[in-house]
């Protein structure tokens, strides 16, 4: 059997790994964040060119009923 000095010494090393991971994983989730922030900015100034663009590309006449209508 398990002397209580060993379990306790177990769930010693458990948490201070557990420890360990958890810093790892937050400091993932920050740089995952930091590329998400930078990939929606990206994505406001494409859509804002391609908007620019495309009202660019827009015919300067109106869109009218056909003379039979």
């Amino acid at each position: 059997m398990n002397k209580p000095e060993d379990r306790l010494t177990t769930l010693e090393i458990r948490a201070a790994e557990q420890e360990h991971v958890i810093e790892e994983l937050s400091a993932e989730i920050a740089e995952q964040w930091k590329t998400i922030e930078r990939m929606q900015k990206k994505l406001e100034v494409l859509t804002e060119r391609f908007l620019t663009l495309e009202e660019q590309t827009l015919p300067d006449t109106p869109v009218t009923k056909p003379p039979h209508w």
